[in-house]
């Protein structure tokens, strides 16, 4: 239980440091020092409670809940202000509702409700806790570098690095303490917590467009604390519990009796992980400095939500309207998100946009609530996090460099940036390509749809699949191409931007090599406890074995080869005619022309506009449908129906 406190109070600590230091060179050795302490906080966790897989913990301090009721109150009072201020009026609304709502709940009914448990480690925390403790804190030590080329473009404007960082790390805080939570109350502290901290991570540059996105982000994932606030007045009402690990086990003995708290916890997780028709906050989180995009769009923010929603899969699932909300919902934002992408030129909505899709099919992981998809879904967390980190990083690194994050503009990177260009193409390849884990994770998603016998869901992850295919081999093939005659800039780079995108790419690896592993020894056990016994994987272990030789073959491939070509550079036959300088070509009446290469981007079928009308049409007649099934339902409970 120590370890647990340490990770939570640790990073507030170093953030209120951070606030009250200026300088650049302190604060470098902070943010180092402070990354290298919570990795291995992390790991000792992680080791700590990998033999017995994990422990629950009875610690209960009724001053702890008094402290947490006074901080909820203050960050409501002060967001009610800040909305009026702004006009934002429905950030206020839902401020004004949810937090004296559940401050009434814990003084009255859940003041006499008994918590054994508040605290818990299990396998699938110790591999949350690791995203957090190693992705999220080399994030930090990127943000040394990028923030300083940020504030160099932004000269003359008053440096706000000290507020920037001690944000980032109440944000780690805040996500340990979201994932060792049992206590569903301690969960929802942290939870609006990790919501308000993105509010002020997005609206960093204060600008109209910042401010904007920023309230759009937290009005959403406001509502959607509405939604947990209400969850846990069933739970603690109707079911009489607020231990999370209570519900499941209830779930997993008499399955559906959860399904409706369960139903308005998940919409909370559907809105925290940008799930349609709530997808346009992380849209807006592009205008924030690139740390900020990696930290929501990868490692924590949005993985909030799909754990949330992954720990509740026993309480889901094909038998009841929680799950089929929820696996609908995830499944329409996988396929149109992905869809959506294939019209965009711009490298953070394409990740963004890719985002958006692969939290969907985690959701519909956890919605179809089996252990062969929660086992999938956990697997797609782990890669997602760690490859779209490094993506997210780089094209950070590409756009302070080059001047440009569009994709169309990437020609010639091998030239100008060859270790990116390189870094790039490796997460890219991680994202789609064989051998790499997320292709073998959506296979074994596949895999679990069919088991489950809902054919809708199998060619929605096959017809997004395909579209995730296309929009990453059009950037692939961009970053594959060579121009002649551009100039290396590379040396441009801070150091910290270098280890960190390195560390990230040799963790890429690392995760595919490690698959049998971490199936074996923490999915599977983690499964077995939750579902009771599982008959088979999603994926065999003989498959898993073949696939990290695959990789290993690879890697040998590379290392090989590399260096020992004896290539023979040539003029590119342009129309027949060029100068020999492969950057122009003569055209029809000998006009010469500059060579493009550029990409279908199919704006007419795909659009953005146009996708998320069509799903978030469709999610929000679902979720409206699913959630009022679900009152309907309690109604009757209340009123001593059938239940």
């Amino acid at each position: 239980m120590d370890t647990i406190f340490f990770l939570i109070l640790f990073p507030l600590v170093v953030a209120f440091v951070l606030l009250v230091v200026k300088a650049d060179a302190a604060r470098d050795i902070i943010v180092k020092a402070a990354a290298i302490v919570i990795a291995a906080g992390s790991i000792y966790l992680a080791v700590q409670y990998f033999q017995n897989g994990g422990q629950y913990f009875d610690f209960s301090n009724e001053y702890v809940n008094y402290v947490m009721m006074v901080i909820e109150a203050c960050l409501a009072v002060y967001i009610i202000i800040t909305g009026i201020r702004h006009k934002k009026y429905l950030a206020s609304v839902f401020a004004a509702i949810q937090t004296p709502l559940l401050i009434w709940f814990e003084l009255t009914e859940g003041h006499h409700l008994e918590v054994v448990n508040n605290l818990y480690v299990d396998r699938l925390t110790m591999i949350m806790a690791l995203i957090i403790g190693i992705v999220g804190s080399l994030i930090t030590v990127y943000a040394l570098g990028y923030m300083k080329d940020f504030q160099h473009h932004h000269a003359g404007e008053k440096d706000r690095r000290p507020w920037f960082f001690f944000v980032m790390f109440l944000f780690l805080a805040a996500m340990f303490g979201l994932v060792t939570s049992n206590n569903l109350i301690w969960m929802y502290f942290f939870w609006e917590i990790t919501s308000l901290s993105s509010f002020f991570l997005i609206g960093y540059t204060k600008t109209e467009e910042a401010t904007n996105n920023a309230f759009r982000a937290l009005i959403m994932n406001l509502l959607g604390g509405l939604g947990f606030a209400v969850g846990i007045l069933i739970l603690g009402f109707v079911y009489q519990t607020l231990e999370l690990s209570t519900m499941i086990a209830y779930a997993t003995m008499y399955p559906g009796i959860m399904a409706i708290p369960a139903a308005f916890l998940a919409f909370a997780g559907i809105t925290k992980a940008a799930q349609m028709p709530f997808n346009s906050w992380l849209l807006g989180a592009m205008v924030a400095p690139t740390p900020t995009s990696a930290l929501l769009h990868s490692s924590t923010m949005v993985k909030a939500g799909v754990f949330l929603i992954i720990k509740l899969a026993p309480c889901l699932g094909m038998g009841n309207f929680a799950g089929l909300m929820v696996m609908t919902v995830g499944g329409v934002t996988f396929l149109l998100a992905s869809f959506a992408a294939i019209s965009q030129s711009n490298a953070k909505k394409v990740l963004a946009y890719s985002t958006i899709a692969n939290l969907g099919l985690i959701v519909t992981c956890g919605g179809i609530g089996t252990a062969g998809a929660v086992w999938a879904g956990i697997m797609l967390i782990i890669f997602h996090a760690i490859t779209k980190s490094l993506l997210f990083l780089c094209v950070g690194t590409a756009e302070h460099n080059i001047g440009s994050r569009d994709i169309e503009d990437m020609d010639g990177l091998f030239g100008r940036m060859p270790r990116l260009a390189a870094f790039m193409m490796i997460g890219i390849a991680g994202m789609f390509l064989a051998p790499f884990g997320m292709l073998i994770s959506k296979w074994a998603s596949m895999t679990a749809f069919i088991d489950s016998g809902n054919l809708i869901l199998v060619g929605i992850i096959c017809f997004g699949s395909a579209a995730t295919a296309f929009y990453w081999t059009k950037w692939l093939g961009k970053m594959s191409a060579i121009v002649a005659g551009t100039e290396n800039i590379q040396q441009n780079v801070h150091k910290e931007e270098w280890f960190v995108q390195g560390t990230l790419v040799v963790l890429t690896i690392a995760a595919c090599l490690a698959f049998p592993i971490v199936s074996s020894h923490m999915l599977v056990p983690y499964l077995e406890g939750v579902f009771g016994g599982i008959s088979a994987m999603a994926l065999s272990s003989s498959n898993m074995i073949i696939m990290c030789v695959m990789v290993a073959v690879v890697l040998l491939l590379i290392l090989f080869f590399f260096g020992k070509s004896n290539k023979k550079i040539v003029p590119i036959y342009m129309a027949g005619a060029n100068e020999g300088d492969n950057l122009t070509f003569h055209a029809s009446m000998d006009k010469p022309m500059a060579m493009s290469l550029r990409n279908w981007h199919m704006e007419s079928y795909f659009g953005e506009k146009k996708m998320n009308i069509i799903g978030g049409v469709i999610t929000a007649a679902v979720i409206i449908i699913g959630l009022g099934l679900m009152i309907g339902s309690l109604v009757t409970i209340l009123t001593g129906g059938a239940a």
